[in-house]
This record gives structure tokens, C-alpha cells and sequence, in this order.
């Protein structure tokens, strides 16, 4: 079979996807605390392990055939098992492009979660939760299922336009995230320590340009002809810049100044509102549809204080409602030219609902299966580290190696063994080694009992 231009694009469109993940481990890694930045590189990284294997086994048969498919939910797991039946070549090109939204999908969560969730737990749900969650939900929209213009969703309705995502992806990341937290809990002084800033801001932006590079990949791989890679990409342009422009704006406002860490969180939000709708918008149409994003999900974020949930690194506030915010204005902004048109340019309220409707569908779908499969993992092996292990660092606690060496193991004061760094042993709530604490108390009572003495002279 020849290799055609393409085929050569999908080549390279795959690779830039999968770059994308390491690239949200350096996002995510900055935003965590010193301690921590390992621990959150690794759950990225260890997503393309299993995730990676999971698609090769069965994941790829359960989302991209459409043959023995349950009610329009999933496709037989095995009957492309190994992917043994594959007999096109450019069908292997195909699986692993998706197997990269995958991938990249699941390490999106782990962001909900950061400092505090057990390495070995995450493992386990990783590929679980990408064969019970992911796979049927990319089957429902992409595979022929459900909401396609076969399944019994997009016939009542009308068929779901999500072009690179925006439900399969980054509301399914959003919601999952959120059901994490509710089950793991938060963070030992969330909303209170100071110390729960980002610990490297060079890092954050460093791992958005690379997704936002990875990201014309993401979005232009699929592209059918060169008039629609050509918008695609100039949406995938437009929409970041614009949402950039909108979290600046509302940081200005709000609190009087703009930072780094806003500007590269508003370049996610817009990628993720554009991934649904990036062939389907006019760049006019990209651009309000950033603004919008950036501005929601700037204030979006703040929500977690006020609520009480833990998201550390925000993945409800950017994910979750860039996500809806980009799946419903698909029902507005589509242009005819593109096919259905949106209430905007005349196509009716049709499209609207069906794109409300899959939202809320993809929520409530997530949500349920996502606690059905952390919940026993939280009660039998736990899903979430011991409050001391939380307290030393889950990178030394979990990984015995820290990302920087600022004295001995991380620690001033007294040496402390490695063995105890690791399991927390000698170490009070605060985080203080009972060394030091035992030092502190001497001192106090030396310094007691020369006060007496010369109380007792005069």
C-alpha cells in the first residue's frame, strides 16, 4: 500500500498527540508542590502504559468497530482482540492515533488529584477505567453508537458534533476528576497552606506550549480535506489566544494583576473549548467561543473554595466547563457550511439540544462509572496515602527520589535517615522531625532553667 500524504500527516499527528502527555506532565508537575512534581510526572507517564497496552489488547475493538455492539454502548472487546483482524494498514495508523487521545485523556485526571493519591491505586484505575469509561463513550460518539447518525440518540435528535473531543475527552476528564476528589477527600491544608502554590512556573508554561503544540495534531489529525485542516488549524490558533485574552482580563479585573500561571491555564481552556467544535466554527466564531471559555473557566476555578472540593490543579474548573462551554456552543456557533447549522446561522434549536442533551448524558454516564470503579478501590486497597506519607511528599513516600536536592533528602535541620523521609516515621502533623522537635523542647528547657537560676540569684 502506498504511504500517501495523508497517511504521512496521521503519522505525524499521532506523535504529536502522544508528545502532549509528557507535555501536560511538566503542565502539572509545575502546579504541584516541590515534593510532589514527581509523583505527578509519573501519573502522565505510567497513563501511556497502561492505557497503551489496554488499547492494543481490546480498547481499540470496543471503541472503533461497530460489529456484536452492546445497545450502542460498546463494541465486542475481543473482536479485534490484539488487534488480530486488522487487515488494512492504514486501519494500525487509525488505532494508534486514537490510542493517544486515550492516553492522554486519563493522565488529564490525575491533575484532581495531586499530592495525595497512592501511586499503586492509580495503576489499578487507570486501565479499568479506560476500558469501562473511555472506551464505550468514544464507541458512542466516534465508533458508530449511540449519539452518531446511526444510534437511536442521533436519530431522535439530531447526531453529536464532536469533532476532536469535547465529551469523549475533556468533560469525561472533568467529571472523573470530580468524583475523585469527592471520594479521596482534600489535601491536608487545602484553601489554608500557603504552601499548596505552584512550585515552578517556568514548568507550567513550558508544558503549555507543548500541548498547545501538540495540540494541531489533536484537532487537524482527523481533517478530511485541506480547506478544513486549513480552519481547523487557524481555529486551534485563534481560540487559545482569545481565551488567553479572556483570563487576563477577568485576573486584571478581579485581582488587580495578571499572571503566567493564568495565561497558560487560559490557553488550555480555549484548546478545550475549540477541540469539539474545530471544524464546525468560523475563526470569528473561535474567538467568541474562546473569550467565553477563558472567562468561564477563570472564575470557574475559584469554585473549589467555595464548594469545598479539593480539584488541586483544576481540572473541573478548565476541563469540565471549556469542555461544556465548547460541546453546547457547537448548537449556536456551527456554521452550515460545515454541515448542520447552529441557531445562530439559522439551523433551528435541533442541534442545540442534542448537544445540551450529550453533555448531560456524558456527565451523569462518567460520573456513575467512575464511582463504581474508584469506590472499591478506595475501600480495599486505598485510594489515597497515609496523612504522613502526604505530609514528608508523596515523591520521597512513594518513589524514595525527589525532584530537587535542597540539603539532606529535601529537609534542613538534622539528619534525617532516609527510611524515616519515606515513611513519615518521626515526623508531627506539621511536617516538623521529632528530632528537631525534641531539639526545640531542650533548648526551651535549658533556656527555663538558666531564667530560674537567675530568678533565683536576684
Amino acid at each position: 500500500m502506498e504511504l500517501t500524504a495523508g497517511l504521512v500527516w496521521l503519522l505525524v499527528a499521532s506523535a504529536l498527540v502522544l508528545f502532549m502527555t509528557p507535555g501536560l506532565a511538566f503542565f502539572y508537575g509545575g502546579m504541584t508542590r516541590a515534593k510532589s512534581a514527581l509523583n505527578m510526572m509519573m501519573m502522565s507517564f505510567i497513563a501511556i502504559a497502561t492505557v497503551g497496552i489496554t488499547w492494543v489488547l481490546w480498547g481499540a475493538s470496543m471503541a472503533t468497530t461497530n460489529e456484536d455492539n452492546f445497545f450502542q454502548i460498546f463494541a465486542n472487546p475481543f473482536s479485534h482482540f490484539g488487534l488480530h483482524n486488522f487487515t488494512d494498514p492504514a486501519d494500525l495508523l487509525k488505532v494508534g492515533y486514537a490510542a493517544t487521545f486515550a492516553i492522554i485523556t486519563v493522565a488529564l485526571i490525575s491533575g484532581a488529584v495531586a499530592d495525595r493519591a497512592k501511586f499503586s491505586a492509580w495503576v489499578i484505575f487507570t486501565p479499568i477505567w479506560a476500558t469501562l469509561v473511555y472506551a464505550p463513550l468514544a464507541f458512542m460518539v466516534w465508533g458508530g453508537g449511540l449519539f452518531s447518525k446511526d444510534g437511536w440518540f442521533g436519530q431522535t435528535f439530531a447526531p453529536v458534533i464532536d469533532f476532536a473531543g469535547g465529551t469523549v475527552v475533556h468533560i469525561n476528564a472533568g467529571v472523573a476528576g470530580l468524583i475523585l476528589v469527592l471520594i479521596i477527600g482534600n489535601r491536608k491544608g487545602f484553601g489554608k497552606d500557603p504552601n499548596h502554590r505552584p512550585h515552578n512556573i517556568p514548568f507550567v508554561m513550558l508544558g503549555a506550549a507543548i500541548l498547545w503544540f501538540g495540540w494541531f495534531g489533536f484537532n487537524a489529525g482527523a481533517a478530511a480535506t485541506v480547506e478544513q485542516a486549513g480552519l481547523i488549524w487557524i481555529n486551534t490558533l485563534a481560540a487559545p489566544a482569545a481565551a488567553m485574552l479572556g483570563w487576563l482580563a477577568v485576573e486584571r479585573f478581579r485581582d488587580g494583576h495578571p499572571t503566567s500561571l493564568g495565561a497558560a491555564s487560559g490557553v488550555v481552556a480555549g484548546l478545550v473549548a475549540i477541540t469539539p467544535a474545530c471544524a464546525n466554527v468560523s475563526p470569528l466564531g473561535a474567538i467568541a467561543l474562546g473569550v467565553v471559555a477563558g472567562v468561564a473557566s477563570a472564575l470557574a476555578v475559584g469554585l473549589k473554595f467555595k464548594f469545598g472540593y479539593d480539584d488541586s490543579l483544576d481540572v473541573v474548573g478548565v476541563h469540565l466547563v471549556s469542555g461544556v462551554v465548547g460541546t453546547v456552543a457547537i448548537g449556536f456557533l456551527a456554521t452550515p457550511s460545515q454541515g448542520q447549522a447552529g441557531l445562530f446561522y439559522g439551523g433551528g434549536t435541533s442541534q442545540l439540544v442534542a448537544q445540551t442533551l450529550a453533555a448531560v448524558l456524558s456527565i451523569i454516564f462518567t460520573a456513575v462509572m467512575t464511582f463504581i470503579i474508584a469506590y472499591p478501590i478506595h475501600k480495599t486497597m486505598g485510594f489515597r496515602v497515609s496523612q504522613e506519607q502526604e505530609v514528608v511528599g508523596v515523591d520521597l513516600s512513594l518513589h524514595a527520589e525527589t525532584a530537587y536536592e535542597f540539603g539532606v533528602g529535601g529537609h534542613g535541620g538534622s539528619f534525617q535517615p532516609l527510611h524515616e523521609l519515606i515513611t513519615g516515621k518521626g515526623f508531627t502533623e506539621d511536617g516538623v522531625t521529632a528530632a528537631d522537635q525534641a531539639g526545640a523542647r531542650s533548648e526551651a528547657k535549658k533556656a527555663e532553667s538558666a531564667t530560674g537560676k537567675e530568678s533565683v540569684g536576684a
